[in-house]
């Protein structure tokens, strides 16, 4: 069975690019990790915000029993505040 879940990216004050590391012990580096934009708003950005911005997010650097890593990149100009991902591995 997959697991799943959501995490956020926090862009502070307006970067290009993030990385989050996301804990999880019961991942192995076979796993395959994929992660996505979940519109949900935050405490600085609407739901709708999180369609507006053109982020990109990909997972990977899985290591085996303790997590692997989101990272986001805003493709036009510098996002701000915090943002929701969802992921799951299987």
């Amino acid at each position: 069975m997959a697991t799943q879940g959501t995490a956020t990216i926090d862009f502070g004050t307006g970067k290009t690019d993030i990385a989050t590391a996301v804990s999880a012990s019961g991942i192995t580096g076979s796993q395959l990790v994929e992660a996505w934009i979940f519109p949900a708003a935050t405490a600085s950005n609407t739901a709708d915000n999180h369609w507006v911005e053109d982020l990109h997010v990909v997972a990977g650097n899985v290591q085996n029993g303790v997590g692997f890593t989101i990272y986001a990149k805003c493709n036009t100009g510098k996002a701000h505040g915090v943002y929701n991902v969802g992921y799951v591995f299987n």
